[in-house]
């Protein structure tokens, strides 16, 4: 509308131009008005189940479904778990770390997992004297007491006295922290974006050496070795490059099929073989073909993920689009 006055002696047709950006402004302030109704209306056509929770963040759209197995957390519209079967992912993820640490932890550490699930099986340990939890967002780690379904899915480990709640950037963090930790629990979302995926770089992992002890575990999620093989791998040999001894594993979780992680040591190991506290999934059998990997999700040729390339990003881009 400024432009028509601007350059008002190079156009034609001026008082047509005014009315169409007139009416393209209304349309913008109505929408502007209305986002939170026009959000729920196409969320209502987007998800299967019924809505029962939303909130917008200032870094994230979050929002819960409930369906007959249970509720299901979506992040930005990507689903992070469904309560019928998180065990499974969590158990996973954080167990063979926790059990392939040369001594019995002490002192973890947990980036993302902002929804106390991850730290809910960290605490089952009797040793744990701290988990220092780095979630960016405080919507995120302050769900559980907003949602009460999720508090008691945690076992509101949130509110564990135990527990030091972190509410920054990850990588900012890691940078300036001094503390030291006998083990890591990496549970980013997927690295669907630049800002995610330089969670996943050589730059990252080699920060994360400084603040573990030496005899310290990592795990990390590594997304689907059977839907996205070259995005794993990716993430796999990324951590190689960075001073990592790794072993990678996999386990199905049915709301997302096989899914993949890397457990990690600063020098050679052997992978775990035993849990020592109770869990409703893994076993000693499980935890060991955990390490095996058919053939259609065994390692191919990838390129390592830099600050400066963010090719883990473009792997994972051109993979799940074949499955959207």
């Amino acid at each position: 509308l400024y432009g028509t006055f601007l350059l008002r002696p190079l156009l034609r047709g001026v008082g047509m131009l005014r009315a169409r950006a007139v009416l393209v402004s209304v349309i913008l302030i109505v929408a502007m008005v209305e986002a939170d109704r026009l959000t729920t209306l196409s969320e209502d056509q987007l998800y299967s189940d019924d809505i029962i929770y939303t909130t917008t963040s200032a870094y994230q759209r979050i929002l819960i479904t409930q369906g007959r197995a249970g509720f299901q957390l979506f992040l930005n519209g990507n689903l992070q778990f469904s309560s019928a079967d998180e065990y499974r992912y969590h158990e996973s993820l954080v167990h063979p770390a926790m059990a392939a640490a040369a001594r019995p932890p002490r002192r973890v550490l947990i980036l993302g997992g902002g929804d106390g699930l991850a730290l809910r099986e960290v605490l089952k340990y009797p040793g744990i004297e701290q988990v220092t939890l780095v979630d960016l967002d405080p919507k995120m780690t302050g769900l559980s007491r907003t949602f009460a379904p999720l508090g008691r899915l945690n076992g509101q480990s949130l509110r564990d006295r135990r527990v030091r709640i972190v509410n920054e950037d990850a990588f900012v963090w890691i940078e300036k922290e001094r503390d030291r930790f006998d083990a890591a629990i990496i549970d980013f979302p997927d690295p669907n974006s630049f800002a995610l995926g330089k969670l996943y770089t050589t730059r990252f992992y080699r920060l994360l050496r400084a603040r573990l002890t030496p005899d310290a575990a990592i795990s990390v999620q590594c997304t689907s070795p059977l839907f996205a093989r070259q995005s794993d791998w990716c993430i796999i040999r990324t951590m190689e490059a960075a001073g990592w001894s790794v072993r990678p594993y996999q386990t199905t979780v049915p709301s997302f099929g096989v899914w993949g992680f890397a457990l990690a040591r600063m020098q050679p190991f052997a992978a775990p073989a035993h849990v020592a506290v109770p869990v409703r999934y893994l076993d000693d059998a499980t935890l060991g073909a955990m390490f095996v990997f058919a053939r259609d999700m065994g390692s191919v040729p990838v390129e390592v993920n830099r600050l400066d390339n963010q090719m883990l990003v473009r792997y994972y881009e051109e993979e799940w689009r074949r499955w959207s």
